[in-house]
This record gives structure tokens, sequence and C-alpha cells, in this order.
């Protein structure tokens, strides 16, 4: 009928988007940060222009968000009014091969918020401050090559100049600063001297993938730097993101009425091969498994167990200082995932649990989102750290416990 029909967006169909109004406020004093967790008011329009040889991609954020103390626009770490989301263009030049250069947003892997084989670019404060899942991931400047055959596909990733983790640096949340030792939020921000010579300090990753029966399969190679800061220059105390090359491995497939999965990843600390550099992280051994399935009708769970194993332990020992703590050999963290939907699967209910049996913290991130039409949503939700020490991943950022709100209208 004309009154159950949608009323006329009045924009072309390859324009859409989203206003959306955020706000969250800190259940915790943090005398290093502002009451106020988020407070942003966001606008998304997205551009797709198709076609069968040529396509073109267009993703925009403007936003205005007073918790910041007004920052430039910087596209690399994702701060001032403009985000940049993707801005590429995809050809096909052959039946057999694909081509997108340009900005883009880049998924590996089979973890489920625990990351081996992804080596892009991770935005932590927007995931730790409340926004949108979608946020969790940072865009890439790269040109991903596909290759498709009858026998595996091959996705190749080139990025000319070395794309950072939008990490915690104290700007929106404190963390554990070990050169002072205590915890520093805005009163001393992190610096960190990051790679950023076009094409010599660039990346490259590849992923050679294919069904075998009802898994898919895949092998991984990057060869870049670590994501998130892996070191410090102890002359001037600054972090550096050293050099890092991975080769893995992953599978994902039907079992017990799921979906099981596994991971894996060798990381070569290549600045410190020997790990006697107590300012350069070691090489690491990274593994995961996985298992998520419908426990009732509308609910789902999700199960995951991931370790990091440091290589070189004793040598890492013996180079430390004489009084400083030594971090853990291994690292181990559990996941636990649970949606619920209900009222005809508009209101979802979810709840996402970390936990580390070896750092003694945790992290829980429940949220409510509720679908009031086809425009209109609304939701709420947590982030929650707990930990025994201020040192610990978690436990490093209890001060930044927030609660928040949203309200979305889409287009």
């Amino acid at each position: 009928s004309p009154a159950a029909s949608a009323p006329d967006r009045g924009l072309p169909e390859s324009v859409a988007g989203f206003l959306e109004a955020r706000a969250g406020i800190r259940t915790q004093d943090d005398p290093h940060q502002k009451d106020t967790s988020i407070g942003e008011t966001r606008l998304q329009l997205r551009y797709d222009l198709p076609g069968d040889s040529v396509a073109f991609k267009l993703v925009s954020d403007f936003v205005y968000d007073p918790v910041a103390d007004d920052y430039p626009v910087d596209l690399e770490e994702g701060v001032g009014w403009l985000d940049l989301r993707q801005a590429n263009v995809l050809l096909r030049p052959a039946p057999f091969a694909d081509l997108k250069l340009g900005r883009q947003i880049i998924t590996w892997g089979t973890g489920d918020q625990l990351f081996i084989n992804d080596l892009f670019p991770k935005d932590w404060n927007s995931f730790f401050i409340g926004r949108d899942d979608e946020y969790l991931k940072a865009p890439s400047d790269a040109l991903k090559a596909a290759f498709f055959s009858e026998v595996a596909n091959l996705d190749v990733v080139y990025v000319p100049r070395f794309d950072a983790d939008r990490g915690i640096d104290g700007r929106r949340i404190s963390y554990w600063n070990a050169g002072l030792g205590r915890t520093t939020g805005r009163d001393a921000p992190m610096i960190a001297d990051k790679p950023d010579d076009w094409f010599e300090d660039d990346e490259w990753a590849l992923r050679l993938f294919r069904n075998v029966g009802a898994y898919e399969v895949a092998l991984y190679g990057y060869d870049g730097f670590w994501k998130s800061p892996g070191g410090s220059d102890p002359e001037t105390g600054r972090a550096r993101h050293p050099r890092l090359q991975v080769l893995g491995a992953s599978s994902r497939g039907p079992a017990a009425g799921g979906i099981f999965s596994m991971e894996g990843g060798w990381y070569r600390s290549a600045d410190d091969d020997e790990g006697d550099d107590p300012f350069i992280r070691n090489s690491e051994l990274r593994g995961l498994v996985g298992f998520e399935r419908e426990i009732a009708p509308n609910l789902t769970g999700g199960l995951q167990y991931y370790v990091e194993h440091m290589l070189d332990y004793d040598a890492y020992r013996a180079s430390l200082p004489t009084g400083a703590r030594a971090a853990d050999e291994l690292r181990q963290v559990a996941t636990v995932r649970l949606t619920r939907l209900l009222m005809n699967q508009n209101l979802k209910l979810g709840l996402f649990l970390f936990y580390s049996p070896t750092d003694d913290d945790a992290y829980l991130r429940p949220n409510a989102n509720y679908k009031v039409d086809d425009y209109w949503t609304v939701e709420v939700g947590g982030n929650i750290f707990l930990g025994k020490r201020d040192d610990t991943f978690f436990g490093q950022f209890e001060d930044a416990n927030n609660l928040y709100v949203s309200v979305r209208c889409g287009f």
C-alpha cells in the first residue's frame, strides 16, 4: 500500500550515509582525561559508482568532536573534522584479476576482534571509547591485486608508506607509561617515531587461499613494521615501530553444528633477531582457535582461545636492566561473545568478554542496539576494564571505563 512504502529519499541511488550523535561518560575519575569519553556528531557520506570494468568508491566522515582539543585534520591518525575512510578505484583488467588502488579497508584472518595475520591498521581509541565496531578497522593507502584460479586465489597488497595503528597514546585514553613507571594521559602523550618514507618504509602482505572441502584454508605473509609501537629509542625515549615479518596460516569451516576456526603466525622481530635487545619487542609465535554456533533460536555464542609465546625468552630476561619487571613468556586470552535477537530481530543484545588468565585482567563490551524503523537506530553500551595491575594490557585502562549512547539516522 502507499502508506507502507518508503518515502522518496531525494538522493541518487549511488549516494548513502548516516547522521549520528554519540555521547559517553567515564565511570571512574581519571585525572589525566576529561570526564566525557566521547561526544561527537558524525556525518558519513558514501558514494558508489559501479561498473563492469571500472568502479569507484568514496566514503568520508565529517566529525564535530568537542572532546578533542581542536586537533587539525590528520588522515593518518583519524583526527580532526574530516576522516576519509575510503577513496579507491577498482579495475578489472582481466577475468582472472582485480586491482583496487587507493584508500580502502582490508580485513583478513579468522579471529573475532583478535588479529594475527590481519596486519592492517586498527583504531584502538575508537574501539575503547564506544564508536561503532566498524571504526576498529582503520583505512590503508594501498594497491590490492586479486588473482583468481581454479587451483587457488591470491591477494597481494602493497602499501607504499607504512600505515601504523591509530594506537593508544594518551590523548583520549590513559595508558601505562613504562618509561615513567606510571599511568599517563594528556599530561604526557606518547610520541612515536613512525617510518614515513614513501616507497622505502613500505609494506607487503600476501594471502593465498582456497577451499578444501567445506573449509577455507589460507597462507599469509607480511613484511613491514610492528603496527603498534614494538620498542623504544633509549636515547630519546620515543616509541618505535621496528621491522616485522610474519608468516601464518588459517582454516575455517563447519564442525559440531557450528563454525570452527584456527589461525597461527610466526612474528619475526627483524631488528632483534636474537631477542637480546630490551628496547625492541622479541619475536613471537601466536595462535588462536575459535568456535561459534547457534545456542538457541535467536541466540548465538562464540568462544576463542588465543596465545602469544615470546621467543628467545632467556635472552630477553638476561637483557633486562636490574629491577625491571619481566613480561610473561606466555600470554593467554579467552573471549566469549553472546548475541541475542528480540522483538522481531529489531533489538540486538550483545556481550563480548576478553579475559586473560596470565595477566589476570579482563575487558567487557555490553551493547544493546534497537532498530526503530528503516532509518533510525538507537544504541547503548559500555567499555569496562578490570585488572589487578596497572601494567597489564587491559588493567592499564581501568580509569577508561565508560558508558555511551548513540542515535543514528541512515539515508
